[in-house]
């Protein structure tokens, strides 16, 4: 999204994002305005509800003085289960998506003076559709771990031009955006810098050519710098090495070549992985130490992904009804990036909390 709407939206509550969204339904007999339904359906996700069902429970076990802090009038019927499954499944999930993206990143900060941004994609396992399964592709701020992007990639596509029409809607000005080997290709690496960004990518088979290249560099002749982490019962030792990239390495951009050796030692068995990266970043700018931070953060989004599937039990859930299932997921992000935000590492001890009472989810809703 371009640094104007992005400031537009900088300092409305959330409700008033949701306002923006535009509302696809024949006004004729509609009884809810689609912000009242968002608000409520976020406000539930933030609870702990983890189907459209739950959130119509929340919605009326809810007492009416603490939905007015919300703006639902003590008067106005609530919806029903079918009405949000209506509501959700009609609303354009991309403009959703895109507003969402330009609301938190006012929201996140800056890693080692930068923004870094982690993309991969997630497909909805459960949610089949007439289309197949829903494949979404999200930005991941590596600071805030917050989720600042997502779309979904389109029917018989894949997540390369999907993360590129992404891209296209956030303002990554001087943000360093990571991304797995599938990502590792010229249009994406041209796609970033023309757009004012820097990337990380993991070089793996998908570029042999590239990759072997990267290998044959004199490795053993580079300083190393050397990090060790003894957490999760298990220990880790990274040692990264990085040189410039030379002349003929032939790739959009490419400034700096990494390579990191992981050597993980889990109940005394010991494992050794090597993996290379490309960077658009020199080693001034970007030093061995902090590329190594990155690529290490880059795995946060996964931690997304498990939270959304274990604590959500996003992939079991069976929604089928047109855009619902995106919806659903932005709702699930945005949840998880505020409660990220409000300082909470546990999501899952965070739904607890905000579910044993009413009025703590809107609190937040109002505070973000």
């Amino acid at each position: 999204m371009s640094s104007s709407p992005t400031a537009a939206l900088s300092r409305r509550p959330l409700m008033e994002v949701f306002a923006q969204v535009p509302d696809p339904r024949d006004p004729r007999g509609v009884r809810h305005d689609l912000a009242t339904v968002l608000t409520l359906a976020q406000t539930a996700v933030l609870a702990g509800a983890r189907t459209l069902l739950a959130i119509a429970e929340w919605t009326q076990d809810t007492a009416r003085e603490t939905l007015s802090r919300i703006g639902i009038d003590a008067d106005r019927t609530l919806p029903s289960e079918s009405t949000i499954r209506r509501t959700l499944a009609q609303v354009d999930a991309n403009d959703l998506d895109l507003l969402m993206s330009g609301w938190m990143a006012t929201r996140v900060g800056e890693l080692a003076g930068r923004r870094i941004i982690a993309v991969d994609g997630k497909t909805m396992r459960g949610a089949r559709t007439p289309a197949g399964a829903p494949h979404l592709v999200a930005a991941f701020d590596h600071a805030a771990g917050a989720v600042v992007g997502q779309l979904a990639v389109a029917t018989k596509s894949n997540e390369i031009p999907a993360l590129r029409d992404l891209l296209d809607g956030m303002d990554i000005t001087d943000a360093v955006l990571t991304a797995d080997a599938m990502h590792c290709v010229r249009d994406t690496a041209t796609h970033i810098t023309d757009h004012g960004g820097h990337y990380l990518l993991t070089i793996k088979n998908n570029q042999p050519s590239l990759r072997a290249a990267c290998k044959a560099l004199p490795w053993k002749h580079v300083p190393a710098v050397t990090v060790t982490d003894r957490s999760h019962g298990r220990r880790v030792r990274r040692t990264v090495k990085a040189v410039q990239a030379p002349d003929w390495i032939e790739f959009p951009g490419v400034a700096q070549i990494v390579q990191l050796r992981r050597t993980r030692t889990i109940k005394g068995r010991r494992t050794t992985e090597v993996v290379y990266a490309i960077s658009s970043l020199d080693m001034i700018a970007a030093p061995p130490a902090t590329i190594a931070t990155w690529i290490q953060g880059h795995w946060g989004i996964e931690s997304l992904h498990w939270v959304r599937d274990v604590t959500f039990d996003e992939d079991r859930h069976q929604l089928r009804t047109g855009h619902g299932p995106q919806v659903m997921a932005t709702l699930r992000n945005t949840a998880i990036s505020l409660l990220r935000l409000a300082g909470y590492t546990k999501i899952a001890t965070a739904l607890r909390h905000h579910g044993r009472l009413t009025s703590r989810p809107i609190e937040l809703l109002l505070a973000a």
